[in-house]
C-alpha cells in the first residue's frame, strides 16, 4: 500500500480526509478518499501499489475489459458504446482537423475504439496493461496492442491524436505519464482525456456510493479545477471541453445498485437526467468530461 503526505497535482502538504468509498466491483474493502485545501484535487489512499493493483481489474464486472453483455447495466453498456464509439470519432476528427492520421489510444481495453479508427483509415496504435485484455484485442479485432511500459518507447512527435478514455484516474506515476503523452504528439496534435468529475451533481447525490471514485481502480479524483492546474504545471493548454452526456446516466445505474442494494433504473435515470440538465447550463458539471489539449 502506498500512502500520500503531499498533493498529487500541486504538492501541497495540507491534506486531508474526506470519505471512504468501498470497492463495489471486486474486494468489497473500504479505501480513504483524501482532498488537498490548495487545488481540491481528490485522491485515494493508501492505494496498492502497481505489482498489487492488477488483481482489482479481474472481475467480469470490470466492462472495459470484458465483452460480456449479460444484466441489464452490462447491455445498457454496450449499446452505449456503439454510439459513442462513432461519437469519439467524430470529435476526434473535427478538433485535429483530418479525416486519417496517426492516433494512440492509452489504456485501450479490448481494442474497440481502436477498431473503429482503424475502419476510418486511421493508423492505430494502443497501450493496455491488462494482458486478458490485450488478447481480447487480438481475437475480437485482430489488434495488436502492447503493454503499458511500450508508452515509453515510441518516438516522440509522432501522433496526431492521443486518447485516453477513463485512463488518466488509473495511472500511478501521474506526471510521468502526461510528460510522455505531450513528447508523443505532434505539432498541432490534440490530446483527448475523458475523467469522471466529482463536483457533478450524481457524484453529489450518491456522495460515497458514486460509482465514479471507482476505488482502488481510480487512484484520482478531478474536478475542472484540478484537471485545469495540472495541466498548467505541464505547459499543456486546455483548447475544449466537451460532456459525456450517457455517462450520467449509466453511472447513476450503479451508483443506485451500489447504494441501494438494488436495480433502479427509473430512479437512476432520473438523476442522470437531473445531472445533464444542470450540465446544460455548465459543461464544468457534467458527470463525465472530455478535456480537449494541444501545446
Amino acid at each position: 500500500m502506498y500512502k500520500r503526505e503531499i498533493c498529487p497535482v500541486c504538492g501541497n502538504s495540507k491534506i486531508f480526509f474526506s470519505l471512504y468509498a468501498k470497492d463495489y466491483t471486486v474486494s468489497s474493502e473500504n479505501f480513504e478518499i483524501w482532498e488537498c485545501t490548495n487545488c481540491s484535487f481528490r485522491f485515494t489512499q493508501n492505494i496498492p501499489d502497481v505489482s498489487e493493483i492488477g488483481k482489482y481489474y479481474q472481475s467480469q464486472k470490470y466492462i472495459s475489459h470484458s465483452d460480456s453483455s449479460d444484466g441489464l447495466i452490462n447491455s445498457l453498456y454496450h449499446k452505449i458504446r456503439k454510439r459513442t464509439l462513432v461519437n469519439k470519432k467524430k470529435l476526434v476528427e473535427k478538433m485535429t482537423q483530418k479525416s486519417a492520421g496517426n492516433i494512440l489510444d492509452i489504456g485501450c481495453g479490448i481494442g474497440s475504439f481502436l477498431h473503429t479508427m482503424q475502419k476510418a483509415n486511421w493508423t492505430i496504435t494502443g497501450v493496455e496493461p491488462d494482458a486478458n485484455a490485450r488478447q481480447k484485442a487480438k481475437e475480437l479485432y485482430h489488434i495488436s496492442v502492447q503493454p503499458s511500459n511500450q508508452l515509453f518507447e515510441l518516438p516522440n512527435n509522432s501522433f496526431d491524436a492521443i486518447t485516453m478514455w477513463h485512463v488518466l484516474e488509473h495511472v500511478h506515476d501521474l506526471h510521468r505519464y502526461v510528460d510522455q503523452i505531450k513528447n508523443l504528439l505532434k505539432y498541432k496534435g490534440r490530446i483527448f482525456i475523458a475523467v469522471p468529475n466529482y463536483t457533478s451533481y450524481d457524484a453529489q447525490y450518491y456522495d460515497s456510493c458514486w460509482a465514479g471514485y471507482d476505488v482502488p481502480r481510480h487512484l484520482y479524483h478531478f474536478s475542472p479545477k484540478t484537471m485545469k492546474e495540472m495541466l498548467k504545471t505541464h505547459g499543456l493548454s486546455l483548447l475544449s471541453m466537451k460532456p459525456m452526456w450517457y455517462d450520467s446516466v449509466y453511472v447513476s445505474m450503479l451508483s443506485e445498485q451500489y447504494k441501494t442494494g438494488r436495480s433502479n433504473p427509473i430512479k437512476a435515470g432520473i438523476v442522470g437526467t437531473i445531472s445533464n440538465v444542470k450540465a446544460l447550463m455548465n459543461v464544468e458539471k457534467c458527470s463525465s468530461i472530455i478535456y480537449i489539449v494541444g501545446h
